[in-house]
């Protein structure tokens, strides 16, 4: 079978599972090392005319990181396009076993690890309210409905965007400082947020530093990132 992968943690995830399956993957997919590959473009400009031309099977991508447009104009070549939607951890296990099964793939272990290491948390502590900036020039951060914002739930630290009525809403710095949270989260990923670049602008704030990787992606490292966050928060 022939697939090309618009989404990175898809990208790794049918990687892992079966070496050698992708055809194309995007700019972006850095996981794992040594992917050999054809690159496409980014998730959200990929060349698809490149993509036709790969005579893929299947190609998996996700509503939230592709556009639309670039999706139909696949369809509309005659491919076959498998679109997953990731809000929360339980879509996340039930989409990565749709697109492993479209790919003509078994269960595998790192899926089963996944699942049982997140089960196996304790109940979380009492929530304590944060705000989640994923960039910055200008501010955003996590608002309604996102995967990461369920993630952190689990883990005792509450969205204090998550009733917004936008996914990523813009924020001015200032209200974010005077909002009701008690700590702020910053990832390296997609802005990559460092002790010398984020935490300085929340001085009231302690700052929790987390591998954007273990908060955002959805696929084998979901096994180690339910203890790495885990830790991060302790």
């Amino acid at each position: 079978m022939r697939v090309v992968s618009l989404v990175p943690s898809l990208t790794e995830a049918v990687a892992v599972t079966a070496p050698g399956l992708l055809v194309g993957v995007t700019d972006w997919c850095t996981r794992p090392a040594g992917l050999t590959a054809a690159r496409i473009g980014g998730t959200k400009n990929p060349d698809t005319a490149a993509v036709v031309s790969l005579r893929p099977d299947l190609v998996v991508a996700n509503e939230e990181e592709n556009r639309e447009v670039d999706l139909a104009a696949l369809r509309a070549a005659g491919l076959n396009v498998l679109v997953t939607e990731v809000r929360t951890l339980d879509q996340a296990f039930a989409e990565l076993e749709r697109v492993l099964t479209a790919c003509g793939l078994p269960e595998p272990r790192w899926l089963a690890e996944s699942r049982a290491a997140w089960a196996a948390l304790p109940s979380p502590p009492a929530p304590r309210p944060a705000v989640v900036p994923v960039w910055r020039r200008p501010w955003m951060v996590l608002g309604r409905d996102t995967f990461a914002g369920d993630l952190l739930a689990r883990l005792g630290v509450r969205n204090v965007y998550a009733g917004h009525h936008e996914r990523y809403p813009r924020v001015a710095l200032a209200e974010l400082n005077a909002s009701e949270a008690e700590l702020v989260v910053l990832p390296d990923e997609p802005y990559r947020f460092t002790a010398a670049d984020g935490p300085e602008a929340f001085p009231g704030l302690p700052a929790v530093l987390v591998d954007g990787r273990h908060l955002t992606w959805y696929g084998p490292s979901l096994a180690e990132a339910a203890v790495a966050l885990r830790a991060a928060f302790r």
